[in-house]
């Protein structure tokens, strides 16, 4: 009954659409709500041709299935699920299967995300702690060039910003198929002459898959401020809580033969739950240094903790007698800062700006684990161990205005980390620590008729898992000897690229880029052990296009290229007869449009493709192309509520959402097996958010 009510009502609603432009609905009473181009304004303040800030407005008609869905507002990136929603996504970009977050840096109003030798994969980021109507603007940048940005962040980094505080306060209620529900409670109050920021938001689901999913969520953010963004500073506690039941990739073979459904499972038990505790203190002061002139300084605090603990069962029946399921387990408090100070500086009339700053962060990880489990019951341990690490960044920057139409970026960033390991298996015990140091160039040319030009290059790293830095014999038979790895890895990129506004209310931004890998080394926590490939190298080409023919209306075209293959060939160590980078994604599309129509109509569509990507290295197997299209209408009805239907997978696509190539067993066969493996899209959803402001 739901369903059909929601297909009834999202049919009048388009229909309402073409009507009230053609009636000439009143604008009475309603809120007059703009939507600018996602590059307005970037033009003479940016660095590279491939940063840029998705506004509030774009966020706010971006039609989202789930909350990672908000990071496909950065060109290029893709984001997926190979399992259930309680976990982190797959992530996609610039020829990377990032994996959970490896190799790109993702920060909440300065925190970052990123979790260093996580149970579950290197880099792990979860974003379903982000409540998405508190947030501001998205900023992200792509490559190696900019000194701020230092672990994780050689494909990009990406910073989520929350608001101060609210025009109104604002209750919503989403309700959809498959049993899903979501409230969100959010609003702001002037306190103490600052800005007091709140917002709890709920949601359950079952999903449409065979095995109820069962999630359920909580989120809470209480936000207090004082003063603007550059003198002002802000405190902020925020709390997540998930549990859930998992589908996880299924075999090919079992869908062909008729033993499992697309949405099939094979073990009940998988899933689990997670929380995120955070606290933090933002400050933003100027400072007038005897002797030193005008300084500006800025910093961030804060203090996590953090758990996660997860089943998953990807091979089936490799153990005939207790099944192949196995748990992950994450326990863990960290604690970071970042802080910087900058100042104005003249050269002989060149004007520009000098900054200094300092990044560190200590995770304190009580135990870190991999056990082999029946039902989520533990039969063995693989490995468990608790790790003390400490990272530490100091960069430089210098701006400098040198001529009107080149202004020149230079910076340098040194990075060092330690690592202390305690392990079950006392070989695998031991401290290692690592140092890096990475220059960065930019050059900006012009602007020459709302024309920029760009050349960029720089350097930059990712950290590998501390447990790979002193392991010595693997940890499943606590014998073999295994192979150490370096703590960190050295990435080399550079780009250039033009960004225009001189077409009237159109933006451009095209770039060709080049990133190179050292080596592509991979801590595999379904394994407990660390895998080392060989150095890598990628090419691409991107191409973003924003139209703003009315001010309340904007059209996007994101066009992504890139190719990534080893740039060693293979010699007996590794395993694979050719040189492409499995799960490397090589086009990404994306086409949309944002609508907020001064007559109360708002709403938006996206189209997204991504190609091909090989499975294993000798491109021998591929996985398929994916299209979806996503549109969401909604209404207002005076100035406190409005009505909104959503069709997630309008055309009802069966195409994947990820794809693997590997070996399992299924219960009943004889044999292992290789093939493909896929988590498939969602087929069609429908959900109605009805929301009250006061």
């Amino acid at each position: 009954m739901l369903t059909k009510i929601l297909r009834a009502a999202l049919a009048l609603t388009t229909l309402g659409i073409a009507q009230a432009h053609a009636a000439g609905v009143p604008t009475d009473d309603l809120d007059e709500v703009i939507v600018s181009a996602r590059k307005h304004a970037l033009i003479g303040t940016v660095e590279s041709s491939s940063q840029g800030t998705v506004t509030r407005a774009q966020l706010e008609t971006r039609p989202v299935l789930r909350t990672g869905e908000l990071l496909e507002t950065v060109p290029g990136l893709v984001v997926t699920q190979h399992s259930g929603d309680g976990k982190a996504n797959q992530y996609f970009l610039r020829g990377f299967n990032l994996d959970h977050g490896t190799d790109l840096a993702t920060s909440v109003d300065g925190i970052p995300v990123n979790m260093h030798t996580h149970g579950h994969g290197q880099g792990y980021t979860d974003i379903n702690f982000v409540i998405p109507e508190l947030l501001d603007r998205i900023e992200y940048k792509k490559g190696t060039y900019y000194a701020e940005e230092g672990n994780f962040s050689a494909a990009g980094a990406i910073d989520l910003r929350y608001r101060r505080d609210l025009d109104d306060n604002v209750f919503s209620l989403t309700l959809g198929e498959d049993s899903y529900a979501r409230g969100l409670l959010a609003g702001s109050t002037d306190v103490a002459g600052g800005d007091l920021l709140f917002g709890v938001d709920y949601a359950r689901t079952d999903g449409p898959w065979d095995l109820e999913e069962d999630l359920r969520r909580v989120n809470a953010l209480v936000k207090f401020s004082i003063g603007e963004r550059g003198d002002g500073w802000s405190v902020s506690a925020a709390a997540y809580d998930g549990e859930w039941t998992s589908t996880d990739q299924i075999p090919e073979r079992a869908v062909q033969s008729g033993v499992l459904d697309r949405f099939g499972f094979f073990d009940p038990t998988n899933g689990g739950d997670s929380h995120r505790y955070a606290l933090s203190f933002d400050v933003a002061r100027p400072l007038d240094l005897s002797g030193l002139g005008a300084w500006s300084f800025a910093a961030n605090a804060y203090a996590l903790d953090y758990q996660l603990d997860l089943f998953s069962n990807f091979t089936y029946a490799l153990n005939s007698i207790d099944g192949d399921q196995f748990e992950q387990f994450d326990d863990r408090k960290a604690y970071g800062l970042h802080s910087s100070i900058s100042r104005e500086t003249n050269f002989g009339g060149m004007r520009g700006q000098l900054k200094f700053g300092v990044d560190t962060r200590f995770d304190d990880i009580g135990r870190v684990g991999l056990y082999l489990t029946d039902d989520r019951v533990r039969l063995t341990t693989v490995r468990e161990d608790s790790v003390d690490r400490l990272g530490v960044g100091f960069f430089v920057e210098q701006q400098i205005q040198a001529t009107e139409w080149l202004r020149v970026i230079a910076g340098l960033r040194h990075d060092r980390a330690q690592f202390d390991v305690s392990s079950d298996t006392r070989a695998n015990s031991g401290s290692a620590a690592g140092r890096i140091t990475s220059p960065k160039l930019s050059l900006v040319f012009g602007p020459w008729s709302e024309t920029e030009f760009f050349v960029n290059a720089g350097r930059g790293f990712h950290e590998n898992d501390a447990r790979g830095t002193t392991i010595s014999v693997d940890p499943t038979d606590g014998v073999t000897a295994a192979e150490r790895v370096r703590p960190m890895v050295r990435a080399s990129g550079g780009e250039i690229g033009v960004r225009t506004a001189l077409v009237p209310y159109t933006q451009l931004a095209l770039t060709a880029w080049t990133l190179d890998l050292d080596s592509e080394l991979l801590y595999v926590g379904d394994a407990g052990a660390t895998e080392a490939n060989r150095a890598s190298e990628r090419r691409g080409i991107e191409l973003g296009v924003y139209v703003t023919p009315r001010a309340w209306l904007t059209l996007d075209a994101d066009l992504a290229w890139s190719r990534a293959r080893f740039s060693e060939f293979p010699f007996p160590d590794f395993s694979g007869a050719g040189n492409f980078i499995p799960g490397a994604v090589e086009r990404v599309a994306s086409l949309g449009l944002a609508v907020q129509h001064p007559g109360g109509w708002f709403g938006g569509a996206r189209f997204r493709h991504f190609g091909e990507a090989p499975l294993i290295e000798d491109d021998s197997v591929r996985s398929d192309p994916t299209t979806l299209v996503n549109l969401e209408v909604g209404r207002r009805i005076g100035r406190r509520f409005s009505i909104a239907l959503a069709a997630y997978n309008v055309f009802g696509s069966r195409d994947n959402d990820i794809t693997y190539f590997y070996e399992s067993q299924l219960p009943g066969e004889a044999a292992p097996a290789e093939g493909r493996h896929f988590h498939p899209v969602e087929p069609r959803t429908l959900r109605m958010t009805i929301e009250t402001r006061w």
